[in-house]
């Protein structure tokens, strides 16, 4: 008979460690992961540790916890938003010193029916100063759901105790062909007072002529990944304008968490050491002109009819234009790319804006440039691969 390994003396001393060190933290569990906060709860102490634990296991209880849809429900990016969830959940429990954290866990394990996708788990760190992921690709039918749970309560235990400053304790029952993949990104100072809300702008990159970059070009985006209608994108931009083009992204959305350190330097590594990138927590182009004054601001039509969308403004054209203004007001405009939004190419002139807007636009034409490339596209085949393979 299996010993429940929440009795074991091994995961007691552990926990009772846990306990005993700085650090509060929120975890989210999904898919697996539950018997890790059983183990937290029946050692005493816990309120010492644990602010909340929520177990999101529906795909609509996930995609609330998230803000929106993942691009896959089990993956390392989502346990890391999962886990910048938790961590910015930690930040309104708890006003006080103690080191903060959220540590989130999503899991395929076992079930009863069969499974094409592989068994897998993902669990993610977030913390002020890093984001870390630790995974581990199951070998399928080798282990019962109970043995797969066993691991996967381990490796968020291991994860706790990471948080609290101490060594990950537990072994874990890795079989031939499995490894525990891990990575880790510890953030600059600079990335965390953006994170943390202190700055609400951050330069990466060569420097600039002024502390703001006032008559400067600037491609907002996501750039999720980066693809080369971005890079044409640029060409034509640089050769009409005459500048170099940099680059903004913000790391918030209003309808999902902050993007966390590991996609913040994946995102700024793409463009290379020579290119100069901005961070911003500016999610709207309002705010965007009032950090960057004076920018002639990179955007395609997709973008531009966002900007005019009258949802962002309460419904009030009024509201609406007084942006547009404001805009103005900072000396911003807008270079503008044709897009194909699902009914073909798509102009400026075929968009309904106000006129304080369309009064700050500069056409690019469908003859000057179209690229048909989509970055939600790219990544859809990207997990098409990467399952086919798994």
């Amino acid at each position: 008979m299996m010993v429940p390994f929440a009795m074991l003396t091994s995961f007691q001393e552990l926990v009772a460690q846990i306990h005993h060190s700085a650090g509060r933290i929120v975890f989210s569990l999904s898919g697996g992961g539950s018997r890790a906060i059983s183990a937290l709860t029946e050692v005493p102490g816990a309120s010492r540790t644990l602010l909340e634990a929520v177990v999101p296991y529906s795909r609509a209880s996930l995609v609330q916890w998230l803000g929106g849809y993942p691009d896959q429900f089990c993956s390392a990016e989502t346990a890391r938003r999962m886990a910048m969830v938790g961590f910015l959940r930690a930040l309104d429990l708890d006003q006080s010193d103690v080191p903060l954290a959220g540590i989130a866990c999503t899991a395929s394990l076992a079930t009863d029916r069969p499974k094409k996708g592989a068994h897998r788990v993902h669990v993610a760190i977030q913390t002020a100063s890093f984001t870390a992921v630790r995974s581990v690709w199951l070998e399928k039918e080798r282990r019962t759901r109970a043995e797969e749970e066993d691991l996967v309560a381990r490796m968020v235990l291991n994860a706790t105790s990471e948080v609290c400053g101490l060594e990950p304790a537990l072994d874990l029952p890795l079989i031939e062909q499995e490894q525990l993949e891990r990575s880790q990104t510890v953030a600059p100072p600079a990335w965390q007072e953006l994170l943390l809300g202190k700055t609400q702008i951050v330069q990466v990159g060569p420097p600039v002529a002024e502390t703001q970059p006032e008559g400067h070009v600037i491609f907002s985006g996501a750039f999720h990944p980066l693809h080369e209608g971005h890079r044409g994108m640029i060409k034509v931009a640089e050769e009409l304008l005459g500048k170099p083009v940099e680059f903004e992204i913000t790391i918030l959305n209003p309808d999902k968490p902050p993007i966390d350190y590991e996609e913040m330097k994946r995102r700024v590594d793409q463009f290379g050491p020579e290119s100069t990138v901005w961070l911003t927590r500016a999610p709207t182009f309002v705010e965007k002109a009032k950090l960057l004054p004076g920018t002639t601001f990179i955007v395609g039509t997709d973008t531009l009819r966002r900007i005019a969308d009258l949802r962002y403004y309460g419904n009030d054209p009024a509201a609406c234009r007084a942006a547009m203004l404001r805009i103005a007001a900072r000396g911003c405009r807008f270079l503008v790319f044709g897009r194909n939004m699902g009914l073909g190419f798509i102009g400026v002139n075929q968009l309904d804006l106000p006129d304080p807007l369309r009064s700050l636009c500069q056409p690019i034409t469908e003859d000057a440039f179209r690229r048909d490339v989509s970055s939600t596209e790219i990544r859809r085949k990207q997990l098409a691969e990467e399952n086919e393979n798994s």
